[in-house]
């Protein structure tokens, strides 16, 4: 629910589960929120910094044996995006095919024979398709619904 850098600093000096968690002091100095803003601008903006980050989380989190596939959870929140709904783009974008596909066509297929149906042709389910979208020109990153 914290929505700016600036809140989080704020946080960070008043909360001491944040202060415990970053190796903060009682009395140790919290450094500005545009010392964070300023960083992402010069230092890291042309960089992969924080996908290299998530990474190396990511592979601790699998060598820790924590992290299964055999799962897969999403989170559905709806977070309201800064842009104006009337500025946008008309765009033609080709459909995300599902993470899960052939795992799903085989258990379509088994289902089939077992009905007695033929199972369907690997090109049938691979059909390519368009759909066109709304892109905001005031933050390309959301979405309309």
């Amino acid at each position: 629910g914290i929505r700016s850098m600036r809140q989080t600093i704020k946080e960070i000096e008043t909360n001491m589960a944040y202060r415990w968690f970053l190796g903060f002091g009682f009395y140790t100095e919290v450094p500005h929120f545009s010392t964070f803003g300023k960083n992402y601008e010069r230092r890291f903006h042309d960089t992969d910094v924080f996908e290299d980050i998530f990474y190396h989380i990511l592979k601790e989190i699998m060598e820790k044996g924590l992290l299964s596939a055999d799962h897969i959870f999403l989170d559905s929140t709806h977070v309201k995006a800064s842009a104006n709904k009337r500025k946008y783009n008309k765009k033609v974008v080709h459909k995300e095919t599902r993470a899960y596909e052939e795992k799903l066509q085989l258990e379509l297929n088994l289902d089939r024979e077992e009905h007695g149906k033929k199972p369907f042709p690997p090109e049938k389910l691979e059909k390519e398709e368009w759909k066109e979208i709304k892109e905001s020109t005031t933050d390309p990153e959301s979405g309309y619904y």
